[in-house]
């Protein structure tokens, strides 16, 4: 039997850590901003890794790591009638994970296809705990 700390009120980290190898070590929520390089290429070559850096993703769901995540874009990207190009304006992305450490996350980031490969901006990429000051919404 896992023993389970109750060190976050997020339920899905809850759960997560009952699945995770490190589950017998304090579990807490963590909140990433990964914004997007600006690099020239950028775009093009997010859109090229990205099936490779999803099924990386869903592994870590699957472990019960990353909770959700997803990418950011522009503004005008929901606007009606805009253009592919715009509405693929990459910002960058966020990504919510419920591990034992700080430094668990960040090792999963800077590993990560996006990371190695350049389009996240490493030098602005940031890594925080994360409290919820609501529940969690129920299905």
């Amino acid at each position: 039997m896992h023993v389970l700390h109750t060190h976050t009120s997020h339920p899905l980290a809850l759960l997560a850590c009952r699945y995770s190898s490190t589950a017998t070590s304090p579990c807490h929520t963590f909140i990433v901003w990964a914004p997007g390089s600006t690099n020239p290429g950028a775009l093009t070559y997010h859109l090229t890794v990205r099936p490779q850096h999803l099924v990386c993703t869903r592994k870590l769901q699957a472990r019960g790591m990353l909770l959700t995540g997803g990418s950011m874009r522009a503004p005008e990207a929901i606007v009606p009638g805009a253009s592919a190009d715009t509405q693929n304006a990459f910002v960058g992305s966020t990504m919510v994970f419920a591990g034992s450490s700080l430094e668990e996350v960040h090792t999963i980031i800077e590993s990560d296809l996006y990371y190695t490969s350049g389009v996240w901006d490493k030098e602005k990429l940031m890594i925080l705990p994360y409290f919820p000051a609501l529940p969690w919404p129920e299905n």
